[in-house]
């Protein structure tokens, strides 16, 4: 297949290049600048310009772009940007599939466990109501663009929660503090931190551009709940350091602001169900098996 990937460069989208071209297929990448590789297509979402021709011998679409919502805290112009980046790049998206004659079977269009808000304990799945906040008025206009994509376009949305990685992302910050012995729980640690590997996060993508019959919003999560104390001490014990030293909640929120509650301290257990029922399984089903995975040298 010859995908086209928008946030290519980002953690996941490196992560999807890699195991395209692992079983043969052909990463078509989206570049804001001029391209240097024959893979690369120049596009400026910010004045919703795609050549809409580049979509002709495409077979699928992988829609990640965004800025982070890991750069704390958010300011004013930063939320701006955080809408924009995904707003506009999802609409320039679709109105070039729009434009094309031999369109994509399918677009994959990033969302995100922000859209459920803070849940505390109850268990979410798809079906789940919009939450209230930031982050779930900005997933759900983004997932709104996506689902604009002309009819014969199979559409999925891919609500994405914590990624853990070895460098990048939130663990991978925390990681080296967590070496250090100087991790802990954040806030109480009670709240529900949905979480996947970035291996199983990418092949999770992979399976549902395989998976015809796959269409409509799925949790991209292990099937393994964890709260925070829970994930952190795993790591901590992986690790063979403690993890004792608390970061209070006041804290949290006196420095990250509201990224903090909607982040850090926002509650979501959320349910793989629907993934595991088309058949996708997971690298790293348990927080055992990913912490051990986390802390393994490439």
């Amino acid at each position: 297949m010859r995908v086209l990937l928008s946030g290519a460069s980002g953690l996941v989208g490196t992560e999807l290049q890699k195991q395209l071209i692992a079983r043969g297929d052909t990463p078509v990448v989206l570049v804001r600048r001029t391209p240097t590789q024959p893979n690369e297509v120049f596009w400026n979402p910010l004045k919703l310009e795609l050549d809409a021709k580049v979509l002709e011998d495409i077979d699928a679409v992988v829609n990640l772009a965004g800025a982070t919502t890991g750069k704390l805290p958010w300011t004013r112009e930063y939320k701006k940007e955080l809408i924009s980046s995904r707003i506009l790049s999802t609409r320039t998206i679709v109105q070039a599939i729009a434009k094309t004659k031999n369109k994509p079977k399918v677009l994959v269009s990033g969302s995100a466990s922000g859209f459920y808000g803070d849940t505390g304990d109850s268990l979410l799945a798809e079906s789940a109501p919009k939450g209230e906040g930031f982050l779930a008025d900005l997933a759900n206009e983004w997932e709104r663009e996506a689902m604009k994509a002309p009819s014969g376009v199979r559409v999925v949305l891919v609500r994405t929660t914590m990624v853990l990685s070895r460098k990048l992302g939130a663990l991978g910050r925390l990681l080296p503090l967590i070496r250090l012995g100087i991790g802990g729980k954040l806030g109480k640690g009670n709240q529900w931190w949905a979480w996947i590997s970035l291996p199983d996060e990418a092949r999770a993508i992979l399976h549902l551009i395989d998976h015809k019959s796959a269409s409509g919003p799925y949790n991209l999560t292990a099937p393994e709940p964890a709260t925070a104390k829970q994930l952190i001490k795993a790591l901590g014990k992986e690790l063979k350091r403690p993890t004792l030293i608390p970061v209070p909640a006041f804290a949290l929120k006196l420095v990250f602001r509201e990224g903090a509650q909607e982040l850090l301290l926002c509650s979501q257990k959320m349910s793989a169900e629907r993934l595991l029922a088309t058949g996708f399984k997971f690298e790293h089903p348990s927080l055992a098996s990913a912490c051990k995975w986390l802390v393994t040298p490439e």
